[in-house]
């Protein structure tokens, strides 16, 4: 994100004294610009400027000279010799690029420089070295490190003790500040002192006008061809160029503008590199200079063809799309050979050498949507795209290039031609018209019109009156995000401040509350919660590893899943099928860890997709797609039903001085599935499923409505599964569909039973029967029983107290042993009515299983 030196700032606005960047913060985050960090001064304590006045050669063993120096900083800084005089300070230095009476940088002790690496007085060769004479790199103020700065070098001349932090801009901080994809223009220092000038009032002076009219002869020929605009639009629309010869376009910098360019975070690399960025950081206008040497004219900016590479100044060879825009010139034939990325990064064969003494500056309009792609195609989200892609004022690129021209003849002694080359394409900005009571009306704020035409000519836009009360509103060439009237509104409620809008808390509208199935749901949860599973959410992606770790046969239809297109991570592409698949993760992820008791479930969704299911639609970017294309997208959408899960590992009693605690076993998971379909008021039914994975196929249950539609299953897992996922033995799991179970649940209000005053009649029934016939179907057979004896329904609760199988019943049999709660609404039963009931379970259980009374 951009930084900004609070003294380069000050080149376009006002700036009070004493102005800190944590203020200048203040004052922009009026205006929507955030604080994004301050960088502090690069160097603290006392530096100062030294001359230096003894420098004596010392030879070392290790067959390295130092230079033993005396050093005058001041009278102020110089050190105190035994009679109270003040006296050059000795310092010991290994650079040999500097002589008696040069004006050094010398920091003292005290001093912190960038590392950090705080300054001591220190003896070393023999010396007490007392500060350090300071080269560029150990300044921060480039990679130089061969020599220490000598100040004359740089065109630099102070008296001795100044404070060289002041001198060379490192006492500064830097706001760095956080813009937003719609405020492009503020990528520069032009935009963050006119928006400062809105916070503020304070003066602005806009380096980007008034934009040069004279008229050039025509320069290096520029032609612009697009055969295939994206959306309709040029990739460019404007490109300026000027050739200036005989720069010294390898040299270094001057220091101020190294200095700039390392404030606001980049590398300074040579004169003709760093003017181009210096200009583009200063105005908001990215730039580039070619070796003319290089160049066959005509430049010709096209889209590119398939199959065509280049060399970046990354040097990466890039193959290339057909969206791509590229600056090519005429080398092996008009428009042969691509010379840049357009907006994005130039070419490494027509880069700026060591031997470039001709430059051509280029500065063009490209058109966002297209830079955007190709930054994004090829990842190389340079400083140019950034700004590109958020919209360039078109009227820019002469001003620009103008500036970099006046900077290489000033510092690299070049000279322009007067050629000029302008091909100017670009359309004048739409007008659209504005309610004046609009910004009032959707922001809560009474503005007047006359605040309203303020704020909009405060930020540039040509307002004009079309009838009472409307306006028609030209926005400037640098805000191409103000296309439309609420545009404008939110320009009048930023700079009138959003302090100024009131806060007001809207009445709730009267409403239904949570819908039936809501309230179902949030009520499983909380049933499931309150027994003792603890609820998790995991993420929906799986892998074939996962659905492997279930045993699902190779045909079943959970491994039918959907895969991602760009999925979070490769190894898990697909959504999932079931919850199972994800939940079972986080059992094994808990076990893992120490947590060896597990009990856990999820509500969630899971995809569905039907045989035969093709991929969804692809449709293109930055157009609105058709009702046609949207109902494809629609139908595309696989079936996403929700399901309730749960996992049962190890203890769910804990041991302890009451005993040695109880294990989670299948009896858990169809407990949990009876209180889901408790709470939702279905009567389920279970029924014993030997072949559904990941399930033991003896302890397994198939959880169907009364009229045999599916919901899921519960049991034990098999114990490949459980060793699959290093989980405890015997673990348990249940899976319903959630969204089935309730669309068969009744919605109608249940009346309540009044509570019966008689007392209550026990009565315990034993009955044998043939071992294979499930527990379930004889609990059945003992309500419908109980509820068809004569003594009417008075059957409150049945309960399995106990499972004998032994020497006391046949071989083959088992007894099951049942407790019956018997009371009516009306009287106290008679004993002749109990005997009658429990006659009438042996009867009906007797005519279904041949079951008999355990004597």
């Amino acid at each position: 994100m951009p930084r900004i030196p609070l003294s380069w700032l000050g080149e376009h606005v006002e700036l009070p004294a004493g102005l800190t960047a944590e203020q200048l913060a203040a004052d922009l985050v009026r205006v929507g610009l955030e604080e994004e960090a301050i960088h502090a001064a690069a160097v603290t304590g006392p530096l100062v400027v030294g001359r230096v006045v003894e420098r004596t050669p010392e030879p070392q063993k290790n067959g390295k000279t130092i230079n033993w120096c005396r050093v005058d900083v001041g009278d102020e800084h110089n050190e105190v010799a035994e009679d109270g005089t003040r006296g050059p300070r000795g310092i010991v230095c290994g650079a040999h690029n500097f002589d008696v009476g040069d004006h050094v940088v010398v920091a003292l002790p005290g001093a912190v420089l960038p590392g950090p690496f705080p300054i001591a007085s220190r003896k070393t060769y023999g010396h007490v070295s007392d500060g350090m004479i300071c080269s560029a790199r150990e300044l921060g103020l480039g990679e130089d490190h061969s020599g220490i700065i000598v100040l004359s070098e740089l065109g630099l001349d102070a008296p001795v003790g100044t404070d060289a932090r002041e001198l060379l801009g490192l006492g500064e901080e830097v706001l760095e500040i956080n813009v937003t994809p719609d405020r492009g223009y503020c990528f520069s220092m032009r935009g963050v002192a006119r928006e400062y000038a809105h916070s503020t009032g304070a003066a602005f002076t806009d380096p980007g006008l008034p934009e040069p009219v004279d008229e050039r002869p025509a320069g290096f020929a520029v032609e612009i061809e697009d055969d295939a605009p994206i959306h309709g639009v040029p990739g460019a629309d404007r490109f300026v160029a000027q050739v200036v010869r005989g720069v010294r376009a390898d040299d270094p910098s001057p220091a101020w503008l190294q200095r700039r360019l390392q404030q606001a975070g980049m590398r300074p690399i040579s004169l003709a590199v760093d003017v181009t960025n210096y200009v583009m950081l200063d105005l908001g206008q990215p730039l580039h200079a070619y070796d003319l040497a290089t160049l066959a004219e005509p430049i010709v900016v096209r889209r590119a063809r398939p199959g065509e590479t280049i060399r970046t100044l990354d040097d990466q060879v890039r193959t290339l799309d057909p969206q791509d825009l590229l600056i090519t010139d005429s080398r092996d034939g008009r428009g042969s050979r691509p010379i840049g990325l357009a907006a994005v990064m130039g070419g490494g064969e027509t880069e700026v050498g060591p031997t470039t003494s001709d430059l051509l500056i280029e500065a063009a309009h490209f058109d966002p949507v297209s830079v955007a792609r190709t930054a994004r195609r090829h990842r190389l989200p340079s400083e140019a795209s950034k700004r590109f892609e958020r919209g360039v004022d078109p009227r820019l690129p002469r001003v620009a290039v103008q500036r970099v021209v006046d900077l290489l003849v000033e510092h690299g002694g070049g000279t322009a031609d007067v050629a000029l080359t302008d091909v100017d394409r670009t359309t004048p900005v739409a007008s659209f018209e504005l309610d004046l009571e609009q910004p009032g009306r959707l922001v809560g704020v009474p503005y007047t019109h006359d605040e309203v035409r303020s704020v909009l000519t405060e930020i540039g836009c040509e307002v004009r009156d079309v009838r009472p009360g409307v306006v028609a509103v030209t926005p400037p060439t640098w805000r191409p995000d103000l296309t439309t009237g609420v545009d404008l509104v939110e320009e009048v409620a930023r700079l009138r401040g959003y302090d100024a809008i009131p806060s007001v808390v809207p009445p709730a509208p009267a409403g239904l509350g949570l819908t039936w199935e809501q309230r179902a749901r949030r009520g499983i949860a909380d049933s499931l919660a309150e027994s003792g599973l603890v609820e998790v959410l995991s993420y929906p992606f799986v892998s074939t590893e996962q659905l492997d770790a279930l045993a699902l046969p190779r045909d079943d239809e959970r491994r039918r899943a959907v895969r991602l297109v760009n999925p979070l991570s490769d190894a898990q592409p697909f959504m999932r099928t079931d919850l199972l698949v994800t939940l079972l993760d986080t059992a094994r992820r808990n076990v893992a860890r120490g947590n060896v008791d597990v009990c856990v479930f999820e509500v969630g969704l899971v995809t569905r997709p039907g045989a035969g299911a093709g991929a969804a639609l692809s449709l293109p970017g930055g157009v609105r797609p058709s009702q046609e294309d949207l109902a494809a997208l629609e139908a595309a959408v696989p079936p996403q039903p929700r399901h309730v899960a749960g996992v049962l590992a190890g203890r769910v009693e804990p041991a302890g001085v009451w005993g040695a605690g109880r294990r989670a076993d299948h009896g858990d998971a169809i407990a949990a599935v009876q209180r889901v379909a408790q709470v939702a008021g279905l009567e389920v039914r279970l029924v014993a499923d030997g072949a559904r994975a990941p399930w033991h196929p003896g302890r397994c249950a198939r959880v169907e409505t009364a009229d045999g539609a599916v919901l899921g299953w519960a049991g034990e897992l098999h114990p490949n599964v459980v060793a699959a996922h290093d989980l405890p033995a015997r673990a348990a799991a249940f899976e319903l569909d959630l969204d089935a179970l309730l669309a068969a649940a009744p919605r109608e209000a249940r009346q309540a039973r009044g509570v019966s005053t008689f007392p209550v009649a026990k009565e315990d029934v034993a009955l044998v029967v043939p071992s294979g016939v499930p527990a379930a179907d004889v609990l059945d057979a003992v309500r419908t029983g109980a509820g068809a004896s004569a003594a009417g329904d008075v059957v409150e609760d049945v309960r399995l107290f106990d499972v004998y199988e032994g020497d006391q019943v046949a071989p083959g049999h088992r007894s099951l042993a049942f407790s019956l709660r018997l009371r009516a609404d009306d009287r106290t039963l008679t004993a002749a009515e109990t005997a009658g009931v429990r006659e009438a379970v042996v009867a009906e259980a007797g005519a279904r299983f041949g079951a008999t009374l355990r004597a």
